[in-house]
Parts: structure tokens; sequence; C-alpha cells
């Protein structure tokens, strides 16, 4: 699996991945938040074949351009079916951040616990990982785990947005993301990578 890093936004310090399969060069990118110039490019450059733009949650920092991505690169647009609360209140998240107003993208599939994503030979897995957001999502397959904002290096996501609850991201970190094999690498929604094992002893939230 290939894996194309982007800081997607110079505002939230958010990640872009684009995430590809070696043999057949498709890929999706995972959280256009910005700099959709920046990740067509990238996407050019390394002769990848776009199949879909997914969203791990609705927050804009991370959604902020996936309308104009599925729409410049004609390829279907994904999401949990829980983060339509979300994205139906973006233009509310775009005033209380004191940003302009950003397209709603319209969703081609509703993605839902245990769903799979194929993207060529490879494989992600959608695990539903509420808390930070009812319908944020971490994405799993080949050692590698896209999550969101609910897992940072010795951080966790924010709950005091709406539909944030601290409990239900705790128990989606311990049930759903610990559980994992320690080796897995974790890319996360902001900040550097990491890896569960890591978290799982040094995560000062998870002690």
């Amino acid at each position: 699996m290939n894996i194309l890093q982007i800081i997607a936004d110079p505002l939230f310090y958010s990640n872009c991945f684009v995430v590809s399969c070696p043999s057949t060069n498709e890929g999706i990118i995972i959280d256009p938040g910005s700099r959709i110039e920046e990740i067509g490019e990238e996407i050019e450059k390394n002769k990848v074949t776009p199949i879909a733009v997914v969203n791990t949650h609705g927050h804009i920092d991370h959604i902020g351009r996936a309308a104009e991505a599925k729409e410049m690169l004609g390829v279907p647009f994904m999401l949990h079916e829980e983060e339509k609360v979300i994205i139906d209140d973006l233009p509310g998240q775009a005033a209380r951040w004191g940003l302009k107003s950003v397209e709603i993208p319209s969703v081609d599939r509703w993605l839902k616990d245990g769903d799979t994503i194929e993207i060529g030979e490879q494989i992600l897995e959608v695990i539903h990982t509420p808390g930070h957001s009812p319908g944020g999502i971490s994405l799993y397959g080949n050692g590698h785990l896209f999550s969101g904002d609910t897992l940072f290096a010795g951080s966790i996501g924010r709950t005091d947005f709406k539909g944030g609850d601290y409990e239900t991201l705790i128990t989606s970190i311990r049930k759903r993301i610990l559980t994992l094999p320690p080796e897995t690498l974790v890319h996360s929604g902001h900040g550097p990578d990491t890896t569960v094992g890591a978290e799982a002893v040094s995560n000062p939230f998870l002690q």
C-alpha cells in the first residue's frame, strides 16, 4: 500500500492521505480539508488513478474541499451514515470558525461499520469509532490505520463539538483500536504517525 501524506489545511494542520495500490495505481483520497490543488498535483505526479474520496468524519478542517475534490476527480464520495447531521451543519461550522461557507458534498455511498473499500488489490475495513463525532470512522488494512481525529500520537480527539462524547471516544479507542496488532501504524488526522502499541503504553488518556 502506497501512502502520500499532505498537510491539507494550513489553518488547522490537518492531514490528508492519498492511499493507492502498488499493483494497479488505483487510489483514494482521505480527508481533503484544503489545498485541493496540491492534492491534485501529488495524484498526477505519482500517477495515481483516483477512485473515491473518503472522509473519516465531517468536520470542516477535514471535509472543507471534499465537494471540490469529488468534482475535480470525477469520483464518488463516501462518509459514515451517522455523519449526515455533521455535514448538514457545515455552513454553521464555517461561521463559527470565521471562515467562508463551504459546499456540502453529496454522498454517493453511506458507510457503516464492517464495510470494506477496495483499492485495486488492497482492502480497507471501515471501523466505526464514534466519540469525536457520531459517525467518526477509522480505516484499517495491511498494517495501517487511518484514525481521523479519534486517536493521535500522545493524545485523543476533542469531544466538545456537537455529537462528541468523551466516554464514547475512550471506549472506541480501547475496544476498536487497541485490540489491533500493536505494530499497526496509525496515521492520524493531525500530527505525526504512531503505532497502536506505543499509544497503548504511553498515551496519557489511555492509562
